[in-house]
């Protein structure tokens, strides 16, 4: 059974699983749900329809938008925002207020175990993989590989990061195979190519 503050707004139309605790002034609302065994922290926003997997932490403040999903076992920091609108306006060009009718909503996805730092912004349409780092701050504008460790505005790739969450270290390299691991749990990766490689993307907000 969920554990619901008496100050949070949970929408009766939201489902939240067994274990789950949500903490004071959160808002959950429509049709969202969000699994087991979560912890969602004072003055979370959770938006209509948005999904969120089992074993997930947002932190305090977060905002979570109409059309993001996020995957079992996600971290996502405080102050964080995960946005749907690549073209956002008030009104429309004949300066009348928009409804639901005029906008579209482009999806985020979170994949299981990614890391989504304080204060991070995640813009419309891009896919966060698996394992992977968003630094604090960063505003993400693209899709971030998996285990891939990203910062700055815009967010670029610096480096790959294991499961545990520490910084992978390159350790050979064979033909066109990198070879990477983590000195902690002493497990290694075989890194494709492009992903060590991508192009510079100077897109900014």
């Amino acid at each position: 059974m969920a554990q619901i503050h008496e100050t949070a707004e949970v929408s009766a139309q939201a489902q939240i699983g067994d274990d789950t605790k949500v903490w004071h002034q959160a808002q959950i609302r429509e049709n969202a749900r969000v699994g087991d065994n979560c912890i969602i922290g004072k003055g979370v926003y959770i938006d209509h329809d948005v999904v969120v997997g089992d074993n997930v932490k947002i932190q305090n403040g977060a905002f979570v938008y109409h059309g993001v999903t996020v995957e079992d076992g996600v971290f996502i920091g405080p102050g964080a925002c995960l946005t749907n609108d690549k073209y956002p306006r008030a009104i429309t060009p004949v300066g009348d207020l928009k409804g639901d009718q005029d906008w579209q909503v482009d999806p985020v996805t979170v994949r299981r175990g990614a890391s989504v730092g304080a204060r991070a912004v995640v813009l419309p349409g891009v896919s966060i993989g698996r394992f992977a780092m968003v630094a604090a701050g960063a505003v993400v504008t693209r899709d971030v590989p998996d285990h891939g460790l990203v910062q700055g505005n815009p967010a670029r790739l610096v480096g790959l990061v294991c499961a545990c969450g520490r910084k992978l270290t390159e350790q050979e390299s064979e033909g066109e195979q990198t070879y990477m691991a983590c000195t902690l749990c002493q497990v290694s990766f075989t890194i494709p190519p492009a992903t060590l490689n991508e192009e510079e993307d100077d897109t900014n907000i």
